[in-house]
């Protein structure tokens, strides 16, 4: 069956304009001012005026926790919560159980997510310590990239930012796209243990930023920068956040002219350290959510084309792992639920245009990691696409959660936008609060040159 979404307010590629959209056999067919059908043909017709429709946002950074540590999360409730986002597709880290270390672990991965996945869906090949021959054979035309985000370097806990040395053997071997976590550990190690002899365990969380500091950060995506330019390889920083970060990258506006990309997750943009007092544990995140100054710094940098995409870093844990004293309580936490509808929130207090949101959120994802025909509303691309209502208020209430960890640093924010619908391959998978299908979402597949 074919469907035709109505008169819509497409927002698409710096335009918005209304039209019809006709999905068949999982793709746009066709978008026009208006659409005739043929009387024989068989249609389901959605009515979409005063509706606004967006290509799906692409997630490029989340933990769905499949496999190994299902009882928080798994790749069947988070891909459904992302549907309820608008997340079309999203890339899952390496830091599962097992981690992904081999190419065998990672391919056991898409088996999983080829059954229980509603969204389109890729992984991260795991880099760690002892496995570069193992990495060096990932496919870039079937995988997204390789990190060590989530993954433990070396015994001590470090990450691959801190090591220089292994960075410039793996930049200069490898031609895949390369994602890194940039703190520098020994910072970060420094600054607990002066909060430590102040505080003992119960060290507030608003010392969060003060231990996970701005310096941390700066150090350790410096030393990253200056290697990957080096080399010229293809990296990819995740979850910058701070203004001091943004400021040492450029601001071509095309994408795919960069060799070096960034990234904003939406907690670095929505809340700020004044937020610990009420949220606790519940907004300890690694890298830590900074100043007020940071959160405004990281939009106007978005605007700028500093930073190039904007991301979730879901990360969902229970209730108990978030609780606890500083060290007890885990860091990171559920998103791609609300992602959309934040940054929407954001652009109801004119702080970023439609337009921008879906450039970061989806188009500049497609081009970063150079997803084959998908990201934008065209003839001839997947039907991956999420209609919005703009004015329609409502609450994140306990109820109307979709994750299996069912908490939410937003519980009890009032939001003006809503997803009403949201199309996979053309699959209608979500619609008006309910998933509306079981039908499974694809593997992302990718230019072999990037």
């Amino acid at each position: 069956m074919k469907t035709i979404i109505r008169s819509a307010t497409i927002v698409n590629e710096g335009k918005t304009f209304v039209a019809d959209v006709l999905i068949s056999k999982g793709r746009i067919e066709r978008i026009s001012s208006e659409i005739t059908t043929n009387k024989e043909g068989n249609y389901q017709e959605v009515k979409a005026e005063g509706l606004y429709l967006f290509p799906g946002v692409i997630d490029d950074q989340v933990h769905f926790r499949d496999p190994g540590l299902t009882y928080k999360a798994d790749i069947c409730s988070e891909s459904k919560a992302a549907a309820a986002g608008g997340i079309t597709s999203f890339m899952d880290m390496p830091n599962t159980i097992p981690n992904t270390l081999t190419q065998e672990l990672l391919e056991e991965k898409y088996s999983l997510a080829s059954r229980k996945s509603l969204t389109n869906y890729s992984f991260f090949m795991g880099i760690g310590k002892d496995n570069l021959e193992e990495v060096l054979k990932t496919d870039t035309e079937n995988v997204c990239g390789i990190t060590d985000d989530g993954l433990y370097f070396h015994n001590d806990k470090g990450i691959l930012a801190n090591y220089p040395d292994f960075l410039e053997k793996l930049f200069s071997r490898t031609s895949t796209l390369v994602a890194l976590h940039c703190e520098d550990d020994n910072i970060i190690k420094k600054n607990t243990e002066i909060f430590r002899k102040k505080y003992g365990d119960d060290i507030p969380f608003d010392c969060h930023p003060l231990i996970r500091s701005e310096e941390a950060c700066v150090k350790a995506t410096e030393r990253v920068l200056q290697i990957a330019r080096k080399h010229n390889n293809r990296l990819h920083l995740f979850h910058i956040s701070t203004l001091a970060e943004a400021n040492l990258l450029d601001n071509k506006p095309v994408v795919k002219e960069k060799r070096i990309t960034a990234e904003a997750c939406v907690h670095h943009l929505w809340f700020s350290d004044k937020d610990y007092e009420n949220l606790g544990a519940k907004l300890k995140w690694n890298p830590s959510i900074k100043s007020e100054t940071d959160a405004n710094g990281l939009l106007q940098a978005l605007l700028d084309n500093k930073l190039d995409i904007i991301a979730t870093d879901h990360a969902p844990h229970t209730n108990e792992e978030k609780s606890g004293n500083y060290f007890q309580a885990s860091s990171g936490g559920p998103l791609v639920q609300h992602a959309l509808v934040a940054m929407l929130e954001l652009c109801h207090q004119g702080k970023i245009s439609l337009e921008k949101i879906v450039e970061k959120m989806s188009h500049n994802v497609a081009e970063a990691y150079r997803i084959k025909e998908r990201g934008y509303i065209r003839e001839g691309y997947f039907a991956d696409l999420v209609l919005v209502e703009i004015n329609r208020p409502w609450k994140v209430s306990p109820q109307n959660l979709l994750y299996k960890c069912n908490w939410s640093p937003f519980s009890g924010q009032a939001f003006k936008s809503s997803v009403i619908s949201t199309w996979v391959n053309g699959n209608l998978v979500y619609a008006n609060g309910e998933v509306a299908s079981e039908a499974k979402g694809n593997r992302l597949k990718f230019e072999k040159i990037r």
